[in-house]
Formats: structure tokens, C-alpha cells, sequence
């Protein structure tokens, strides 16, 4: 049996032990497939013989379902060689960083956004297979033109469906900064004006971020938290009286609180930084609260059943909380933010404190906030006046 031959792996029937169809790939080196019993795709599994355990170790390697069926045996056997390579070494193996997508893989290690960035506009790409010391500038721009047609997913129901739009400059920018993050960090920036020249194919759009212009003053986030459910009510409270990103919130752990000095510690945010602030006491209080009988590496917001919340979990509790309340339908999470960080510019807070407090770059603070802080600079002209 040749499982490389699509007709020669249709034909093949499940058995009551649910044993693989195996191909030799090399010595102590298997590939198998199973077919479904239940008319799915059939999954792939790796098996390699381990010479201190003197017996074969097996590895599940999944259906491959985004590839197409004659594509899927050189993956299947790709994974299985490194596998097998792995068990070899005593399960250490310097992985080996050929092609973009080796690139890619290696840089969203501990990133979980990114890694299902690639997945999605990377990894099924022409430009995944190719090597990095072959990498041109015109590879880059054939991808960067395909991802601007592309829609950009908003979510995804229980059901599975998806809801997209059209890919904006903003969202462009920031899943060529994952790309260009992840080869910069394998390659040198090849010479202006060439077509080594790689890096210049992957150029921000400028201008490409839009002012933020949905607010929701002190009344309307009160009303919020009035109909928000009592599970998500304190971490929507957070967000509400402190101008950080949700995921920076939702991230903290007992451990970021000193209750002594009601200094707060940021550890994940995107500004890659850990950073200290002082909170005011209303805060400090909720903290405390939400921290009380917790071990240190506790979530502070926790739900029911002792999970982080995240982008999937405070979505729904917010929406309906907004319709309830009679909001904005368009106010998010992110809402609450941008709400909190306004308040701080009208209030006459230096923007590069704000920056600071926030997470983010003073410049970026200045194009999005600066015009609010005109009231305030009417003030400081009236009180020139003689």
C-alpha cells in the first residue's frame, strides 16, 4: 500500500482495533493513516522505536484537513521524520529553521495570537515553502497583495459560522508587523532599492489607524455596570475606572497587587514591558476584594469556574450588558478603554503620563488624544488674560 496515492488510501477500510495503515519512511521510521469509521478525513500518526525503551513510541499528527489530499502525505511524512529525529536525540532536536514557515513557527512560540496569525495567512501560502536564503522582495509583495483582498474575520458563533469584513490599512499593518517581526528576527535587512531588499515590500500603510470615536461617558459606563451579570461585573468594573487593555486586566494575578502601596503591577501587555502604577483607592479596594483567599498566581478576575477571562469569554457578557443598557450596539471592551483614556486627556493629565499609565506611545496618544486637550489649553490661554 502506498499511502502517497490519494485512490490507494480511499480504498482503505477501518478495522475493529482502529490500527493505522503503516508505510516505512527508514529504519525505526513509520508513517500511518486510519481511515474514519465515520466517513471523516482519516488521521495520520507518526511511529518511531525508541532504542533506550528498546519499543516504538507513536505520535497523533491530526487529518491535515487544510491541505489538499496529495499534499497531505509529504506533511504527514515531514512530521513524522522529525519525530522520529526527535525520539532519536533522547527527545532534544535543534529545530531546524529553513523557510519562512520555520520562521514563523519559531517566533510564535509562546504567542498564541500570532501562531494563529501564521495559520491563517501564512502557513497556507505560497511564500510558507519558501527557503529564507532564497526570500526576495517580490515573494513578499505577491503575499502582502493577496492579504489586502483577503476578509478579515470578526468572530465565529457556537455554531461555526463567521462573520468577516473587509480587511482594513489597520488590520493589513498589523498582520505584516507578525511577518516582519518573525523574519527580522532570522534575517538581515537586505540593501535599499534591490530585491533582496525584503523588508521594504512589508511597509506600514501610513495613516492607516482611525481616530477612535465611539465614547461612553461616566453616566453611560455607570448604566453599563447597572446590567452588566454579576459574574463579569467586577472585571467590566476594572476596565471601567482603569485606561488598560482588556487582555492586560484579564491577565493580572494576585501576586501584581501590593495592597500596601496600592502599586499595581502590569506583566502582559503589548507594550512588552512590565510597568508599575499607582491606583486610586476605589480601585485599590476593588482589587482587594477580588484578591481576597487567592493564591498568588491566581487570576484577580476570575469567572465561575476559575478561568482567566478572554477575548471569547467578555465579549458576550459586554454586548448584552450594552444592549440592555440601551448603549451604542458598537461599544466593546475596547470601548471602555478608549472612554477612560479620553477622560484623562479632557481632564488635563500630561499626555505622557497617560501614555505610561496606559501601556502605549505618547505619539500614539498625541494622534488619536491630542485634539482633546484643546479645553484645557483654553483654559491655560483665559488665565493669561489681564
Amino acid at each position: 500500500m502506498d499511502l502517497s496515492i490519494v485512490r490507494d488510501r480511499e480504498k482503505l477500510k477501518p478495522n475493529r482495533k482502529a490500527e493505522p495503515c503503516w508505510q516505512r519512511i527508514r529504519p525505526g521510521c513509520y508513517v500511518g493513516f486510519a481511515p474514519s469509521a465515520k466517513g471523516g478525513q482519516g488521521t495520520w500518526v507518526a511511529r518511531a522505536y525508541d532504542e533506550e525503551t528498546r519499543r516504538y513510541r507513536r505520535k497523533a499528527l491530526g487529518a491535515f484537513s487544510e491541505l489538499p489530499g496529495d499534499k497531505k502525505f509529504t506533511a504527514a511524512k515531514a512530521e513524522a521524520e522529525r519525530f522520529a529525529d526527535k525520539i532519536g536525540s533522547g527527545g532534544h532536536v535543534e529545530e531546524k529553521i529553513e523557510t519562512v514557515a520555520d520562521a514563523c513557527r519559531a517566533f510564535a512560540k509562546g504567542r498564541p495570537d500570532d501562531e494563529a496569525r501564521f495559520g491563517r495567512y501564512v502557513d497556507n501560502e505560497p511564500i510558507a515553502k519558501v527557503k529564507l536564503d532564497k526570500l526576495r522582495r517580490h515573494h513578499l509583495k505577491a503575499w502582502r497583495e493577496r492579504l489586502e483582498t483577503m476578509p478579515a474575520l470578526v468572530s465565529r458563533n457556537k455554531e461555526g459560522d463567521k462573520r468577516t469584513r473587509e480587511r482594513s490599512p489597520a488590520t493589513v499593518n498589523r498582520d505584516m508587523a507578525a511577518l516582519r517581526a518573525a523574519l527580522g528576527a532570522r534575517l538581515a535587512q537586505g540593501t535599499p532599492g534591490t530585491e533582496a531588499a525584503w523588508q521594504e515590500a512589508l511597509r506600514p500603510i501610513k495613516n492607516a489607524t482611525r481616530r477612535r470615536d465611539l465614547y461612553l461617558d461616566r453616566t453611560q459606563r455607570k448604566k453599563l455596570l447597572e446590567h452588566v451579570g454579576a459574574e463579569a461585573a467586577p472585571f467590566v468594573r476594572a476596565l471601567c475606572q482603569l485606561p488598560l487593555r482588556a487582555g492586560a486586566i484579564a491577565a493580572l494575578s494576585v501576586r501584581d497587587f501590593d495592597k500596601r502601596t496600592s502599586e499595581l503591577t502590569i506583566g502582559k501587555d503589548k507594550s512588552g514591558k512590565d510597568r508599575r502604577i499607582l491606583i486610586p483607592t476605589a480601585v485599590a479596594r476593588l482589587l482587594e476584594q477580588q484578591s481576597k483567599n487567592k493564591l498568588p498566581a491566581a487570576p484577580i478576575f476570575m469567572r465561575a469556574g476559575g478561568e482567566r477571562w478572554n477575548k471569547d469569554t467578555w465579549k458576550h457578557p459586554i454586548s448584552a450588558a450594552v444592549a440592555a443598557a440601551g448603549l451604542p450596539k458598537d461599544a466593546t471592551a475596547y470601548t471602555l478603554r478608549h472612554s477612560t483614556i479620553t477622560d484623562l486627556v479632557r481632564e488635563g493629565l500630561p499626555l505622557l503620563t497617560i501614555a505610561q499609565i496606559s501601556g502605549t506611545s505618547a505619539e500614539m496618544i498625541e494622534n488619536h488624544y491630542g485634539h482633546l486637550g484643546r479645553d484645557a489649553a483654553v483654559k491655560a490661554l483665559e488665565a493669561l488674560a489681564l
